[in-house]
């Protein structure tokens, strides 16, 4: 076994990135506080060529160094917009036909392994804050819930690495389940 080197890995160009069909998820990042937890969003977001991604509330945009530096370029390749209000931006999505989808655990939420996609719907993932998760305001106007199942005495991730295993999770069921 040998490990590939950079320059094998076929790498899209910026270009090339921004006319590729993407995989129908968008990210709705609300009142985020650490600047590598959105560096590292938008480096998740290039990985599976998502659609776009809502920074809201304090949420910090682009260009920063520090979302840079967890971000390598990625804020360069995925489209963004940045609204103050999160509930705004459900409810538009609502009305363009998007299944928003608040990732959190509440009452009646889905397991994410139970969660099962529709090729041909286009799905919004919600992610709130570090302490305060999503608010209950979104949480309430949101189509449903996707909990990550925890077994352990945290009940709680980091932000990135909670979008990282959400998006996995549906990008593969979108992409390779029959």
């Amino acid at each position: 076994m040998r490990k590939i080197e950079n320059c094998e890995l076929e790498r899209k160009s910026i270009d090339a990135f921004k006319n590729s069909e993407k995989t129908p998820l968008i990210i709705v990042l609300d009142d985020i506080r650490s600047l590598h937890n959105i560096g590292s969003v938008f480096r998740t977001a290039d990985a599976f060529l998502i659609e776009k991604i809502y920074l809201c509330g304090i949420t910090a945009t682009p260009p920063n160094k520090e979302i840079h530096k967890t971000a390598l370029g990625a804020t360069e390749t995925v489209a963004w917009e940045h609204h103050k209000n999160v509930l705004e931006v459900i409810k538009n999505l609502k009305k363009e036909g998007v299944i928003t989808l608040a990732i959190e655990q509440v009452e009646n939420a889905t397991l994410l392994q139970n969660f099962e996609v529709h090729t041909s719907q286009k799905y919004a993932l919600i992610f709130g804050n570090e302490v305060f998760g999503v608010s209950q305001e979104a949480v309430a106007i949101c189509d449903g819930s996707i909990e990550i199942p925890q077994l352990g005495t945290k009940h709680s991730l980091n932000i990135s690495v909670s979008v990282g295993i959400v998006v996995w999770d549906l990008f593969q069921k979108l992409n390779y389940t029959k």
